[in-house]
């Protein structure tokens, strides 16, 4: 008798729940983030999209027929797939060793991993002249002197672009190495697996995803950069001279077609990053 008479206030609080997601402030708080995103975000890339295809493919044709240009984008995807492998091996190696290894100065490390998210890319820039500048940085006369140009030649634009990249794949496999513990691994080592067996065949499929993500992020990254690059590349036409640096050049000297045409073609690769990244995560949470 005193089960049937037991209430059921299950069903009572979904329903006040959606009851607050309903009300007016809910719907003013969608409005301002959507009108946000639409000012800050959708409507300038829609200006962008515009401006390039308002004379058809005109825009593109004149900027894959200019070498100089051609030559600039091709240089910024080398600097692109490079800096993104780097940051692929020493970003899961880096990983490892902050969740599977303790030693003095952890935090730190970790801490000093976020900065060039959080410094300036000019800063960055003149950081790395100072190291390997050709003149008075701390190892660029040596290397010089070993036939090795890094600031002003593409050495040094791999190396700012890999700097200003680096914690992208880290921030996405350090949360996933937490979340799936020493279990596995462990049991592989019981069983007789050596170190790189186990990481092989135990660690890597378990953060591929994580890893997959932080890799298209950090390309995407990579591609765009421009402040650190503009430090230490010199833009010389023709040699040292990176998309970015190309549109800046094109917008002050009055070509806008030009500089719009080359800023719709970087868009266009974040946007892709960004949808394959979403495709990826849905895919994995499905997993």
């Amino acid at each position: 008798m005193t089960e049937l008479q037991t209430p059921e206030p299950v069903t009572i609080a979904p329903r006040r729940r959606r009851a607050r997601r309903r009300g007016p402030v809910t719907y003013l708080l969608r409005l301002g983030v959507i009108a946000y995103l639409v000012l800050l975000v959708g409507w300038p890339m829609v200006l962008i999209v515009t401006t390039t295809f308002a004379d058809g493919f005109s825009v593109l044709e004149s900027v894959f027929s200019d070498a100089d240009l051609v030559h600039a984008i091709r240089l910024s995807i080398v600097a692109a797939v490079v800096a993104t492998v780097i940051n692929t091996v020493f970003g899961v190696s880096i990983s490892l060793l902050l969740v599977r290894r303790e030693f003095p100065g952890k935090r730190l490390l970790s801490a000093l991993l976020d900065l060039p998210l959080s410094v300036s890319p000019i800063v960055i820039g003149l950081a790395l002249v100072l190291v390997y500048g050709g003149r008075n940085g701390w190892f660029g006369p040596t290397l010089e002197s070993w036939g090795l140009q890094i600031i002003f030649a593409t050495p040094g634009i791999i190396l700012a672009t890999a700097f200003v990249s680096l914690p992208l794949v880290i921030r996405e496999v350090v949360p996933v190495l937490h979340e799936i513990g020493t279990e596995s691994e462990q049991a592989a080592h019981s069983l007789g697996a050596s170190a790189w067996q186990t990481f092989w065949r135990v660690t890597l499929p378990a953060i591929k995803w994580a890893v997959v993500y932080g890799v298209v992020l950090t390309a995407a990254r990579s591609l765009g950069e421009f402040g650190a690059v503009k430090v230490v590349s010199g833009n010389v036409l023709g040699q040292t001279r990176t998309a970015t640096l190309a549109v800046e050049e094109l917008y002050l000297n009055f070509d806008q077609e030009a500089a719009y045409g080359i800023a719709f073609l970087l868009a266009s690769v974040s946007v892709i990053a960004i949808v394959i990244v979403s495709l990826l995560r849905t895919r994995s949470d499905r997993v």
